[in-house]
Formats: structure tokens, C-alpha cells, sequence
């Protein structure tokens, strides 16, 4: 959905086309042949054990590291080469943010905000008003209170909310929930999902928690070594790794189990064939994190054994 004073894309617009990216230190490869995409409105997850080369990767695509070889365009620009104006188009919320705990939240965006007018079109004005930006982070009861007295949830949300006073088309989220507890996770998950959905903003996540990436993310890119060893939804993922559900049932006071590629159908034979004899009917799917650690082992064996630390 498309909102007055925004870019007006098209869903088969990249915004992130990243080719053959490669990143050396003296004689050491930490980046080899790293190839991903990325579209409007897309949330793509960047997993990997701590060293597999994530922030080497997202410090690239934001224009703070230059890379030693391979092609990159981030919203249609060499982010070796952007000028504040690409910069005023992009949103980064870091793990954690450091400022004046003194200042009150509506202040603090105002003047952020200020910094984007410059940089306004007539597609995207910029800045987002403050108090339709506060409405979006469910922050207006709390817009006159002082940052150190906001808690950890509303600390996010207003982390959220200086990432998204420039409108920007693409979004970086650097583990953005680490030490947040359950509620102010869920309802982080929420604002996300919005700022995809809504505004049509691509989303890049690094995370080390599996749920979030699950349920956040369109597509999933998986890191390793330096080497991406995986591509794709979850559900493919899944697939490529397991190949096959696992279905158990009882019958007669009996414990069946049985692996197949397509539970649906198996399970629907077996209710046309038994009835209402069918109990206890589990079907399993590999999860998320099966997949994950499975992936990750593959890529350790087949590139040496061992992840080195590279970011």
C-alpha cells in the first residue's frame, strides 16, 4: 500500500542487488562471493553464527566499509559512492542508542527530523510529521516524557521512530530486539511487520533469535564462513533440508509414525481409511531451527571445519 508523499515503486524493483560481494583483510577472504536480492516492501532475515561475516555485510550496504571486490547497488547506488541525499533515504536501528537522556521524546525527533528537510521531493517529503510519527509507534501518550524514563519497550519504539523520521525506503535492523522482554518483543514484531506492509519499506534484520526471523521475514539468507549457504523462505529452507513430514497417529491404542513428503494427503488418507479410529494425529515439520543449525553444520564441514571470526 502506497501512502500520500511516498516513492511510487513497483513490486519488481530491486532495492538491494548485491553481486559476487567480496571483502579481504592482507590475505584472509572474510566476504567470498556473497549474491543476494532484495525488493520493495521485502523483509529479508541475514542469519549466521557470530564471525560468519553479518556486519562486515551491513556495514557495506550502508556505506560505512568499502569492499574489496563484487558488485553493489542499494537503492540503485554503488553504496561506496552515496551522497547524503542516498544517505537520507535509509534508516538504521542500531542494537542500542546512546543520547541525552534528558531530552523529551517529541524534541528529540523534531530535531532529528530537521536534519532531513533538505532532502524532501515531491514523492517522499521529508520528515515524517512528528505527531503522525508517534501515532505509527504508539509513542504519542509518551511524547513529552524524558528518554531515560521510558521503558525498555518504549525505548525500542523510539529507536524505531528516529530510523523512520526520513522516511526512508530501506531499513536496517542490527538485533533489534536483544534484551527486550516477551510483550515489548511481540509488539515490536507489530511495528515492523507495519513499517513492511504499510509503507512499503524493505527491511534488512540480522538477528541470532530463529522465532523472530520466522515470523518477520519474507526470505531468509543464511551466512557462514563468509559464504552464504542459503536462500530462501523458511518453508523452502525447511524443505530443502528435511524433505519430508513427520506423521504420528494412534490407532486401536497403537503408536504409528511415518515420514512423507506430502502430509496433507497422507493425513487425509488416513481419515478416509480409519475415521474417527484416528487419534493423537501430530504432524511435524522441520523447524526453523533444525534447518538453521543443519545449514550451518553443512557449511562448516564442506568450507574447513570451522568458522573463523570475521565481524
Amino acid at each position: 500500500m502506497c501512502r500520500e508523499g511516498e516513492l511510487m515503486t513497483t513490486s519488481e524493483e530491486l532495492v538491494l542487488d548485491i553481486d559476487g560481494l567480496r571483502m579481504r583483510y592482507g590475505p584472509k577472504d572474510v566476504l567470498q562471493d556473497v549474491t543476494f536480492q532484495a525488493r520493495h516492501g521485502e523483509v529479508l532475515a541475514l542469519l549466521g553464527p557470530n564471525g560468519a561475516g553479518k556486519t562486515t555485510t551491513i556495514e557495506i550496504l550502508e556505506g560505512f566499509r568499502m569492499r574489496s571486490a563484487g558488485r553493489a547497488s542499494v537503492l540503485g547506488t554503488d553504496p561506496a559512492r552515496g551522497d547524503e541525499r542516498w544517505r537520507a533515504r535509509l534508516g538504521i536501528v542500531l542494537q542500542s542508542w546512546r543520547d541525552h537522556g534528558k531530552w523529551r521524546v517529541r524534541e528529540l525527533l523534531a530535531h532529528l527530523g530537521s536534519y532531513y528537510a533538505p532532502y524532501s521531493t515531491k514523492l517522499v517529503r521529508r520528515p515524517w510529521d512528528v505527531d503522525e510519527l508517534l501515532a505509527a509507534v504508539d509513542l504519542t501518550e509518551h511524547a513529552n516524557k524524558e528518554i531515560k524514563t521510558l521503558s525498555g519497550g518504549q525505548r525500542r519504539r523510539l529507536d524505531v521512530a528516529i530510523s523512520l523520521v526520513g522516511r526512508p525506503e530501506l531499513l536496517f535492523l542490527d538485533e533489534p530486539t536483544a534484551g527486550l522482554d516477551p510483550q515489548a518483543r511481540r509488539e515490536f514484531h507489530g511495528l515492523a511487520r507495519r513499517v513492511a506492509d504499510d509503507l512499503d519499506t524493505t527491511i534488512l534484520l540480522t538477528t541470532h533469535d530463529l522465532d523472530e526471523a520466522e515470523k518477520l521475514a519474507d526470505r531468509i539468507v543464511i551466512l557462514a564462513g563468509g559464504r552464504i549457504i542459503a536462500n530462501g523462505t523458511s518453508d523452502e529452507l525447511s524443505r530443502q533440508i528435511a524433505g519430508e513430514d513427520e506423521v504420528r497417529w494412534t490407532h486401536d491404542g497403537q503408536r504409528f509414525a511415518r515420514s512423507t513428503p506430502d502430509s496433507t494427503s497422507f493425513a487425509r488418507e488416513l481419515f478416509a481409511r480409519h475415521g474417527d479410529a484416528i487419534g493423537e494425529l501430530e504432524i511435524r515439520r522441520a523447524s526453523l531451527e533444525d534447518t538453521y543449525l543443519t545449514l550451518v553444520r553443512r557449511g562448516e564441514s564442506r568450507h574447513g571445519g570451522e568458522l573463523e571470526e570475521v565481524a
